[in-house]
């Protein structure tokens, strides 16, 4: 099977979520099982020196906007067996950021016709574009519309990643960029008196998969589906979810080069590092107290006004907190009066990196995940591996993933509560505290299942094959 995986982001070259770790992982496993899945991407100004080095450019060709037209560099990289195609053009991708442009609509829109004009172009022809989010969903309405007298048997797949980001612009910034008439805007691109990609995307591909199970289900109540429930209840006969997984060639505490000691199954080295990090941190260096960890964006999707609603309350537990993220300047501000007066048990770093990501990881007791939506989630995919137990809230792929503790039958792998409520959360926290301090047994036996659970790509590698082979 060819497929081309189309993103707009990809993980190790620039990435910003889990789209970028999606697609920096998945081609990789599918090639593993003898796909030929190759990805593209723009070549942005952050990809590393050390990557740039190594490309190899193709070629270039003009791409029409409309009354314009924008050159496409191609390029060309080989890494871990997976072969990456870079579409290059200053103009839209020599940026600091990758999004939040006041030309996004225009960047992602030459980025998608430079992948439909690349392929007559080049070495690979495709049975499939896998797309990905409102970035590149415009492909299979663009090959519908206009390219398909080309294309006559190439399938399109998109995969949601996140519904809350749609690609929504008003109908003259597409005409400007598409040239399209009054009379082209029908019910499959038209929101609202405005355009809106995500949708233009669901209806028009062959098929649509989004990040878990649950979430696929999800989409069609109006508290998840931001606005396109109904679109996603109109095709939810070519709907379906898979749940993603984690590169352990990455998330790996055996392998891990920024933790203070690797380690496999052991809660004993668990504990070193956990010690280290509260000295490193100036905490408490007491392991009766549970530590807490909370790496994730501070934006209210996260759940974060559950944890500071009744923070006081936790820090009362005799537990101690390491907070790592950006996000919302208000919580960003809460979170560091919250260091200011329990400057001896918590930490807040309001920051990310990936050394400081890996080493909460792998100290952590508990990671505290109440998202109010999770599409997937991976940070509770990733604490599990290192022997972290995630409390998590039934949503989405954070239902798919975490199954609740019960110590009578020792079965689950980390604490789970329904409600979006502060006070919900606090007693299962309370509950996993409870065990922490008093049945070491029951505590060890949660983490050993939380060591045995697997989150590798290759069963959600699997499905993808199937489904790629039903298109």
């Amino acid at each position: 099977m060819k497929v081309l995986f189309v993103a707009s982001e990809v993980k190790p070259f620039a990435a910003s979520g889990g789209l970028g770790d999606v697609a920096g992982s998945l081609p990789k496993m599918m090639n593993k099982k003898g796909q030929d899945v190759r990805v593209i991407m723009p070549l942005y100004r952050n990809i590393p020196e050390k990557y740039i080095k190594d490309m190899e450019k193709l070629g270039e060709y003009e791409v029409e906007l409309n009354w314009r037209s924008q050159i496409a560099e191609i390029y060309k990289l080989k890494k871990d067996g997976v072969v990456y195609y870079f579409v290059g053009n200053d103009y839209y991708f020599d940026r600091e950021d990758l999004y939040k442009h006041y030309d996004d609509a225009e960047r992602f829109i030459f980025f998608s016709k430079a992948v439909l004009e690349f392929i007559p172009k080049f070495d690979f022809w495709p049975d499939i574009l896998h797309c990905n989010d409102w970035h590149t969903a415009i492909i299979p309405y663009l090959l519908n519309k206009q390219y398909r007298v080309h294309y006559k048997n190439l399938k399109t797949l998109l995969t949601i990643h996140n519904i809350k980001f749609q690609g929504i612009y008003g109908v003259n910034t597409i005409y400007d960029i598409l040239g399209l008439k009054p009379e082209d805007i029908t019910g499959d691109i038209e929101y609202k008196g405005n355009i809106n990609i995500m949708k233009a995307g669901i209806y028009n591909a062959d098929w649509i998969n989004t990040v878990s199970p649950t979430y696929a289900k999800e989409l069609e109540y109006e508290y998840f589906g931001e606005g396109l429930q109904d679109v996603i209840k109109d095709n939810n006969h070519k709907m379906s979810g898979i749940l993603n997984g984690i590169d352990y060639d990455v998330y790996n505490p055996k392998k891990d080069e920024y933790i203070y000691e690797n380690y496999t199954r052991s809660i004993k080295k668990k504990k070193v590092n956990k010690m280290m990090l509260l000295k490193e941190l100036g905490l408490e260096e007491n392991d009766e107290k549970p530590l807490i960890g909370v790496i994730s964006r501070l934006d209210e999707l996260k759940g974060i006004d559950l944890i500071l609603h009744v923070m006081y309350e936790i820090m009362n537990l005799g537990v101690n907190l390491v907070v790592l993220g950006t996000g919302e300047k208000n919580y960003e501000q809460s979170f560091r009066h919250i260091d200011s007066v329990f400057h001896k048990n918590a930490a807040v770093i309001v920051d990310f990196n990936s050394e400081m990501a890996s080493k909460i990881y792998a100290s952590s007791d508990i990671m505290l995940m109440p998202s109010r939506i999770e599409p997937c989630g991976l940070v509770q995919m990733i604490a599990l591996k290192y022997g972290t137990i995630p409390l998590v809230r039934k949503i989405g792929g954070l239902n798919d993933s975490i199954t609740k503790f019960e110590p009578s039958t020792k079965e689950g792998n980390g604490f789970v509560f329904r409600t979006y409520n502060a006070h919900e959360m606090f007693h299962e926290l309370k509950r996993g505290v409870k065990i922490y301090k008093r049945n070491k047994e029951a505590w060890e036996q949660l983490v050993k299942n939380a060591f045995r659970t697997k989150f590798s790509w290759d069963k959600s590698a699997e499905q993808y094959i199937e489904l790629y082979n039903k298109l």
